[in-house]
């Protein structure tokens, strides 16, 4: 009687495993060109508005970027691209502190990029067959208001995570410039000079900037 309980039990114990790592497969596999209209029609939609109170307060652009943009982004996995051979040195302490820096990096980052958003209509790429693949690009077009003008072309580079099937974004390419390859590139010598802890000193430092939209004029 006692082992028939048991062997129930386990049963339950075992259905309820299957039942949640389904409920889990079918929230983790997502679409990563759905992801991308929706976050894009979220983001732009809430600071068209909040316009006003954007131009009274810049810096409410860094609590929509991380409401309605983060969330899609693999913070984590784009701080460790750009730390290279420098994340297998450093210790968990470090790496947690310095992916909090990374973050609050990225969210004044986007911030000061979206202040030059200026109600222009948007092209998120049409939906591909996405098969097999484990990395795709998706690309968006800001539309100048003036016909002469060619459109702003920002590039989302999506991954799938090998383990839960999720996709999100880790780099950004503007213009044909990457994110991860530039700052790779900018950091090199602070963290050849001073390691980790002088980067993530850097990033909070930065995180800190106020969002101001003129100083993309003045670029």
């Amino acid at each position: 009687m006692c082992r028939q309980k048991l062997i129930s039990k386990i049963n339950a114990v075992i259905f309820f495993a299957i039942a949640l790592f389904f409920s889990h497969s079918l929230w983790a596999a997502n679409n990563p060109y759905q992801e991308m209209q929706t976050a894009a029609d979220k983001i732009f939609s809430t600071i068209q508005a909040q316009s006003t109170a954007i131009k009274n307060n810049p810096n409410l652009l860094k609590d929509i970027v991380k409401q309605d943009l983060l969330p899609y982004v693999q913070v984590k996995y784009s701080a460790a691209l750009i730390l290279g051979n420098y994340y297998k040195n450093a210790n968990n302490e470090q790496r947690n502190t310095y992916f909090n820096a990374f973050e609050g990096y990225l969210i004044q980052t986007f911030a000061q990029a979206l202040s030059m958003y200026n109600g222009q209509q948007y092209q998120v790429e049409t939906a591909k067959d996405i098969g097999d693949k484990t990395l795709l690009s998706i690309r968006i077009l800001l539309i100048q208001p003036d016909a002469n003008q060619q459109p702003i072309r920002l590039d989302f580079l999506w991954r799938k995570n090998t383990v839960t099937g999720e996709w999100k974004a880790y780099d950004l390419v503007a213009e044909g410039v990457s994110m991860i390859t530039t700052k790779q590139n900018e950091w090199a010598t602070l963290l050849r000079q001073g390691g980790i802890d002088a980067l993530t000193q850097e990033l909070n430092t930065q995180a800190k900037l106020n969002v101001d939209p003129n100083a993309n004029k003045k670029n």
